[in-house]
């Protein structure tokens, strides 16, 4: 009987045979094998319980069905279909009821905490002495002490989040994908960069609009089609017609999210408020480095403080400045004219106009010039698997090997960087398998990928980037290296499975090399000549780099407090228009505009499209942005390239996985605990 590609663990995947009909078998099938192995260890005799028949025993009791809804919820997010789609929700309830159950059985529960509490446990050390704590937490915080009828309840409040969750992700994209704007007319195109001119044509063609003779021009809500309206476009009603249809994404029926914003906090509130808990706040950052809601509010609370003076500043002067253009009057800037007069602005006191690096950063160029970089600072090796020598769910991805200086392949990836209707938004990092350290010795390769929804190619030309599409990619890299790195035997503790607060660290500090003209040089060159950026243009860009950068800390300071609120003090949400309490809460945060902007309450994917995700989290970007900031001023004063300074960071951080407490792992690649001076130094804003 063949085996099923779903629950296939071969390495190399063969991506064209997983078809929708095969998802239930697969998971139906690794459900029933999850279960038999959980069940074992639950009816083990009591006098002959150890560490590896139960602890050890668990971690790999769920590993083949991990893997197998891995990849369906892969395939969703990168290539969703009708048929995906209804597959993928028809096993949500049951592979979310499986895994709720496993920490609130009781029978499983007495036989860890037997364990846990045994003489040999105390003989554990290092990583297995670390695995069984965090066990122990997990089942802790899931409940497992509770009474049956409360851990019923908690089972079924978890199948109800995460089918809530998934409705509200797919209604967010159903959304995006609804709305377009067809125009016929030249001169609604003013003030567009030629690259967005030729996108929004080649849209249309693509879609049967216009003809040879008589073009049509194609946006669509997607970034690389908004961004520049949003940013360039000369017609008003161009760019306000694009804000008021983003604003409405998740708003308007049939794809309202309002109701389901409502359920979800209600749920998340009644689930910390039967683990014990305040508020789902405290319930989640119980074991993340801020800890308690009330010590993140407090951060956040601290970053508006400091960046408040500035951010007011910044707005006066936009509309002073729109006024002294236009001769009007100043006043309010409506709501999609923000960006619009701020690049206006940029351009005026900078002479920098972003579009002018983007000859300079052809996508083949930057992730080459990316891979050089990780060669030099962390002595990586990565090549590029030729076409035709492995299978990807779109024509589009690359598949790439990594190697470290032995020789060793550490493991492969995917990359997926253009967005298409099937695609969920946004740019995002994952795995599908784990590898590591062996018993035996030797080391299994690890199995990643990234994407994103960056700047397609052209006609007859690459893909050319902005310089925050470059940023994006050394993000999500720094996310797969964190993966691709992990030298942890316990593979729930490799990589990525961090503390939330932590997790962006290794991202962010890629961004770093973005701004650096040594790095720079690496990785932009002009897609026609091959000649690096000019040191005038060099010089004029990093002088704008902190352009409004109040602006861009209360933007984060925004969607922190909102999320924290709403979170904290749920019930004031939960009755009445909850986008004006939400608005109300946070207005002080937000650009002043007329009308007033909407916040992101109903498309916010982040804390929204998951039962748990940045929920409560949503301030460890800034959070770990003061890591990020304070650990790269070590590779600034030893060396952009200093491999002895990147063979500590990989040796600490990205080797480490949840090995150890985070606040240890930093304080021994830094020599004492972060900085947060070195942000604000960084912004602008000390």
């Amino acid at each position: 009987m063949p085996v099923n590609p779903f629950t296939d663990p071969a390495f190399d995947i063969h991506w064209s045979q997983h078809e929708p009909a095969l998802i239930a078998p697969a998971i139906e099938g690794a459900l029933s094998r999850a279960q038999t192995a959980v069940d074992a260890i639950a009816g083990r005799d009591p006098g002959a319980l150890t560490y590896a028949n139960t602890f050890l025993a668990l971690e790999q009791a769920t590993e083949e069905l991990t893997f197998a809804w891995g990849k369906v919820t892969h395939l969703q997010s990168v290539a969703d279909s009708p048929a995906l789609r209804e597959a993928h929700n028809a096993l949500l309830p049951a592979v979310t009821a499986f895994y709720s159950r496993i920490p609130l059985n009781a029978a499983l529960w007495s036989r860890l905490k037997a364990v846990a509490a045994s003489p040999a446990a105390e003989t554990l050390t290092g990583i297995h002495r670390r695995f069984l704590d965090e066990t122990v937490a997990d089942f802790r915080q899931a409940g497992a002490d509770l009474p049956e009828a409360q851990r019923a309840r908690l089972e079924a409040l978890q199948g109800e989040l995460a089918q809530l969750t998934q409705k509200y992700s797919e209604n967010v994209l159903d959304a995006t994908n609804a709305w377009q704007l067809v125009t016929d007319d030249p001169a609604r195109l003013r003030g567009l960069p030629e690259h967005a001119v030729a996108a929004a044509r080649a849209s249309a063609e693509k879609k049967g609009f216009g003809t040879a003779e008589r073009p049509a021009w194609r946006f669509t809500l997607h970034g690389p089609s908004q961004e520049p309206v949003m940013t360039y476009a000369g017609d008003e009603s161009l760019r306000q017609e694009c804000w008021t249809a983003a604003v409405a994404v998740g708003v308007d029926a049939p794809h309202d999210n309002t109701e389901l914003v409502r359920r979800i906090l209600a749920l998340r509130a009644e689930k910390a408020a039967l683990l014990g808990k305040a508020h789902f706040a405290d319930l989640v950052l119980e074991r993340r480095m801020a800890r308690t809601g009330a010590k993140a509010l407090a951060f956040i609370a601290d970053l508006q403080d400091r960046a408040g003076p500035a951010f007011g500043r910044e707005c006066d002067e936009l509309e002073a400045f729109k006024s002294a253009e236009t001769g009007q009057p100043a006043g309010r800037l409506k709501a999609w004219e923000v960006t619009y007069w701020a690049e206006r602005l940029r351009r005026l006191r900078y002479d920098f106009d972003e579009e002018v690096l983007r000859p300079y950063f052809p996508m083949g160029r930057v992730i080459a010039g990316l891979f050089e970089l990780v060669g030099k600072v962390f002595g990586l090796r990565v090549t590029e698997r030729a076409a035709g020598t492995f299978e990807a769910w779109h024509p589009e991805v690359k598949y790439y090997d990594l190697y470290d200086a032995r020789g060793r392949r550490l493991g492969s990836f995917y990359a997926d960087w253009h967005p298409r209707e099937s695609k969920r938004g946004g740019a995002w990092m994952g795995y599908l398998v784990t590898g590591g350290p062996r018993p035996d010795g030797t080391r299994a390769p690890h199995l990643g990928y990234i994407c994103g929804n960056l700047t397609p190619p052209g006609e007859g030309r690459p893909a050319l980037l902005t310089h925050r599409e470059v940023e994006t990619i050394f993000h999500e890299f720094g996310h797969l290296l964190h993966h691709l790195l992990g030298e942890v035997e316990i593979k729930s503790l490799n990589g990525v499975n961090v503390a939330w607060d932590f997790v962006e660290l290794p991202s962010q500090i890629m961004e770093n090399w973005c701004w650096e003209r040594a790095s720079l040089d690496l990785l932009a060159r002009h897609h026609e000549t091959g000649a690096t950026i000019p040191d005038a243009i060099f010089a004029k860009m990093t002088a704008a780099r902190n352009f409004r950068a109040a602006c861009a800390t209360m933007r984060q300071v925004q969607l922190a407090r909102m999320d924290l609120a709403l979170h904290v003090r749920t019930a004031e949400f939960l009755a009445g228009d909850v986008e004006a309490r939400a608005r109300a809460e946070v207005a002080d945060c937000m650009i002043p505009t007329e009308p007033p902007a909407r916040t992101l309450l109903r498309r916010f994917n982040h804390i929204f499209s998951d039962p748990v995700g940045y929920a409560a989290g949503y301030y460890s970007y800034k959070w770990a942005e003061v890591l990020d900031a304070d650990a790269f001023t070590r590779f600034r004063r030893e060396g952009l390239f200093n491999a002895a300074t990147g063979a500590a960071f990989v040796e600490h951080i990205l080797s480490k996985g949840n090995s150890e407490d985070p606040a240890a792992l930093y304080r021994r690649f830094m020599g004492r605990d972060p900085d947060l001076g070195a942000l604000f130094q960084r912004c602008g804003l000390a």
